[in-house]
């Protein structure tokens, strides 16, 4: 996985709509988009493009290894949420 989305994500959807492999997950057309607290990157659908990151206004995403020791156990939410 090179990008991790964290829980300051506001489900804005500027980064679903830059994903050129729509791999950022619910989108408002699921049914669990209400339900989460926020958006997930799939792990293994990520291209590494960094078309997200510039485009999210509360600067939630990160690339894994620049992730805060603190927001770490965000990488695993992002990868539970697709298994």
């Amino acid at each position: 996985m090179a990008y991790v989305i964290t829980d300051t994500c506001t489900k804005d959807n500027h980064c679903i709509d830059s994903c050129p492999v729509n791999c950022i997950h619910p989108t408002p057309d699921e049914a669990s988009y209400a339900e989460v607290p926020h958006l997930y990157i799939h792990p293994t659908e990520c291209i590494d493009c960094g078309a997200c990151v510039p485009v999210c206004p509360t600067n939630s995403i990160y690339v894994l290894d620049d992730l805060p020791e603190d927001l770490k156990h965000f990488a695993e939410k992002n990868s539970a949420y697709y298994n």
